[in-house]
């Protein structure tokens, strides 16, 4: 959502400001956060639900992130985009210019007011919402999607805090509906790729992985009035953690089974100084201006391990202040040998193709070759035509619809939205207690031990 009530914003962000730092405290002396509340409904592990002929979609934000939502739902047959509510009247008029632009008719549109996106849901037209608004309202506006019958469609974070993860897997049980979380980097050539890597055992067992979400930021709190910087900039001062952990962990987390097989089962994490966007606020703007008055408390770089059940461990890292290049590692290291991005190499003791493993292979062609995943076989040409970083979020959408038009259960559920979503307040705990480790609670239940793997699937 490009733009809403600024007042009822800042409110907003006090409160869960407030929350965060009280949750953090509370978390030091609490129960381990691995002790389940009981059950509200049943599972949705696996969930399938009856065929859709067509997907009829509603969007709520199409700002800067969920603009690309029109035009990627539009060329996928089988959905279509019947409602959008945004409360920025300049966002909601160029949507109306893209539906011009493409020949398509025109869906419904609201926005006067804060609650506007309800009139959105109670709509009869609209089987699924997607969810491109500040982090602060994934929440509520997803627990109100799956309250009123519909699938919620998350971007990321699924969630803030929890409490809230663990309500929207309530919420989602309860009412048997699909709270996905849109992790499009797990739609990405190269992750997929990876993924049909690991599940032929080209690496061995698994071992250790590494992901990350480096990428220079700073710019951002140019963006005063709209924009992702008018309110991701306050988020810097809120709390001190690893404020976006998913982008990097979300494929790694499915290299390794996490919830299918294993699952994260404790965090420790420690922090940079911030200076990085003080300074940058210093050099940008006068001395009196309101970005420097704010206090940018997160460290710079924010660096975590994780223990996994089965025992294996994930470096991740976070970084949007420093200057260098951007990076998601997305490193898998089994005992057969290992997968790095940025920039893309392979080294094996076992298949490789250099005859050492203390060398990379760099060449990627062959291996594209070999192990192209066939989602990306059959889909990738299109997908890189409609773009979208790279084609990942076409991808995404694409097989989202292809799932509830086939009966298909989704690729990521409630449960992997928030599990990776948990790394945020986990290690906000855990910084603020010198790197202590966190337990990550088992949002499955239990299940994650007789859940199969993520399989590779041709679409």
């Amino acid at each position: 959502m490009a733009s809403f009530d600024r007042r009822s914003f800042m409110k907003a962000s006090i409160a869960t400001a407030a929350l965060g730092v009280a949750a953090a405290c509370s978390q030091q002396g609490a129960k381990p956060a691995g002790a389940a509340p009981a059950a509200k409904g049943k599972s949705v592990m696996g969930l399938v639900v009856p065929a859709m002929a067509e997907v009829r979609v509603g969007l709520i934000g199409v700002g800067e992130r969920g603009v690309g939502y029109i035009s990627h739902f539009s060329q996928i047959e089988g959905a279509r985009i019947t409602a959008i509510c945004d409360t920025d009247p300049e966002t909601l008029q160029r949507a109306r210019g893209l539906f011009d632009k493409m020949a398509k008719p025109q869906p419904a549109y609201f926005g006067d007011s804060p609650d506007s996106y309800h009139q959105l849901l109670a709509r009869a037209d609209v089987d699924i919402v997607v969810i491109s608004t500040p982090w602060a309202l994934h929440h509520p506006m997803a627990k109100a999607t799956l309250l009123a019958g519909k699938h919620a469609f998350v971007e990321v974070p699924m969630a803030l805090e929890l409490e809230q993860m663990w309500d929207l897997v309530d919420t989602a049980e309860a009412t048997q509906r699909n709270c996905m979380m849109l992790e499009n980097v797990c739609y990405g050539r190269d992750e997929l790729m990876v993924l049909n890597m690991v599940r032929q055992g080209l690496f061995g067992e698994l071992l250790h992985g590494e992901a990350a979400y480096i990428h220079e930021l700073r710019w951002q709190i140019k963006e005063i009035e709209r924009k992702t910087g008018s309110w991701r900039t306050f988020e810097e001062a809120r709390q001190n953690g690893n404020l976006y952990p998913t982008h990097g962990l979300g494929p790694v987390a499915q290299y390794m089974g996490i919830n299918r097989g294993d699952r994260f089962d404790f965090i420790n994490s420690v922090s940079s100084p911030a200076i990085g966007r003080a300074a940058y606020a210093k050099r940008e703007f006068p001395a009196d201006h309101p970005r420097n008055q704010i206090n940018y408390t997160c460290g710079d770089i924010n660096t975590s391990i994780i223990k996994t059940v089965q025992g294996r461990t994930i470096m991740l890292q976070h970084d949007t202040t420093t200057p260098r290049p951007y990076s998601r590692h997305n490193l898998i290291q089994g005992t057969n040998g290992a997968f790095a991005g940025f920039p893309n190499r392979i080294a094996l003791e076992n298949g490789g193709r250099g005859g050492s493993y203390h060398d990379w292979d760099l060449d990627m062609t062959p291996w594209y070759q070999q192990y192209d995943h066939p989602l990306w076989q059959r889909m990738g040409r299109e997908a890189e035509r409609n773009g979208g970083h790279g084609g990942m979020d076409f991808l995404m959408c694409w097989r989202l619809i292809y799932c509830l038009r086939n009966a298909q259960p989704l690729d990521q559920d409630v449960y992997d939205g928030a599990a990776w979503s948990a790394v945020l307040p986990l290690s906000v705990a855990s910084v603020a207690d010198r790197g202590n480790s966190r337990d990550f609670p088992d949002f499955t239940r239990g299940l994650w031990q007789k859940t199969k793997p993520l399989g590779i699937v041709g679409g």
